[in-house]
């Protein structure tokens, strides 16, 4: 009983003590190298350290090799380790490339086309292993065996698209962080709910990590998270649906980042490449820095605007963590319940 309790207990509780430890170091030091950004949307001109996110994954990645320390001496369990092995040096990869691109600073970073290209092997580590089944369950659509298509093809899409999307509802004090709690909470209930304990275990300590880091990234932020948060725990969340086989519940959780990207693309149709930050007004409450809707951070800044009168910067992360709340439950109740 003690050695279950150390198993499911120790690998969240070192993930969230060792990205804590790192981003306390990590401040000072990103400070001290002027690793700083300016924090928007908001009347002062405070700087903020940049990159914290690349902690976040680090802190992850000691926590998923404890799970696999105790498994191998605790339970003498060979099981899952593969995937927890793959699932840490994916993880690892992606930040690292976030971590590059943040440190070439702002609108500074990587082209396009370059991290595109280098996003692509970042899957490598789950389609070496042969993660996942390739029988899909697709909302609407039923399930599809796509064979070799699959591991190839799928996989790699998966996780790039993944870690692109959750790059891009961004920009705001506690956003990001709290959005991938949200995913990571929900994809621990539904995988341990259709007994994927290993997929669980792995949500519960990405999730660890995440509160960890959002002590320091909530408002007003003593860090950023830069790239390396997004990117890492994007493809993270898509290779645990992939290893979970639960691809149904994985696109219907991520509903929000679909809605953004069309948004996204509703802005290139009128030649607008948005940014998500509102206009700041002198009393320190937001406007829409757009005539139209770009983002969903924009329609948040309305929807406060219409509700109460003005918008701020906390009003926007609620109002998302709200809708991704809402997202959440209604995709766990429709898979459990199996309606789609």
């Amino acid at each position: 009983m003690l050695d279950q309790l150390m198993v499911v207990a120790l690998p969240p509780i070192i993930a969230g003590i060792s990205t804590y430890l790192a981003l306390k170091s990590w401040i000072p030091i990103a400070h001290r190298f002027g690793l700083t950004g300016r924090d928007m949307n908001k009347l002062s001109n405070s700087v903020v350290a940049e990159a914290g996110g690349m902690w976040a994954s680090v802190g992850a990645s000691f926590g998923l090799m404890t799970l696999a320390a105790l498994r191998i001496y605790l339970e003498h369990l060979r099981e899952s380790l593969l995937e927890l092995y793959a699932l840490s040096l994916m993880l690892f990869m992606a930040s690292f490339l976030g971590f590059m691109d943040d440190l070439m600073g702002w609108k500074k970073g990587l082209r396009v086309a370059y991290r595109v290209l280098l996003m692509a092997p970042l899957a490598l580590p789950i389609v070496a292993i042969q993660a996942g089944v390739s029988e899909m369950a697709l909302p609407f659509i039923g399930k599809r065996d796509l064979g070799l298509a699959y591991s190839l093809a799928l996989v790699p899409i998966g996780v790039l698209g993944a870690s692109n999307a959750f790059n891009m509802i961004a920009g705001y004090n506690g956003l990001e962080a709290s959005m991938g709690i949200v995913l990571l909470i929900y994809t621990a209930l539904y995988s341990y709910i259709i007994g994927e304990t290993s997929v669980s275990l792995a949500s519960i300590i990405g999730t660890a990590s995440l509160i960890a880091f959002l002590l320091y990234n909530w408002y007003p932020a003593k860090v950023f998270p830069g790239n390396s948060l997004t990117y890492g725990f994007g493809a993270y969340y898509a290779s645990l649906v992939i290893l979970g086989n639960f691809e149904k519940f994985g696109v219907m959780q991520y509903a929000l980042y679909f809605v953004e990207l069309a948004l996204f693309f509703r802005g290139l149709f009128n030649k607008v490449y948005k940014e998500n930050f509102g206009l700041v007004l002198s009393d320190g409450s937001l406007d829409p820095p757009y005539k139209k809707i770009y983002s969903l951070t924009h329609l948040a800044i309305v929807v406060q605007k219409k509700i109460r009168g003005k918008a701020t910067e906390r009003g926007v992360v609620a109002v998302l963590l709200g809708a991704q709340l809402a997202t959440s439950s209604i995709a766990l109740a429709l898979c459990i319940f199996n309606i789609v």
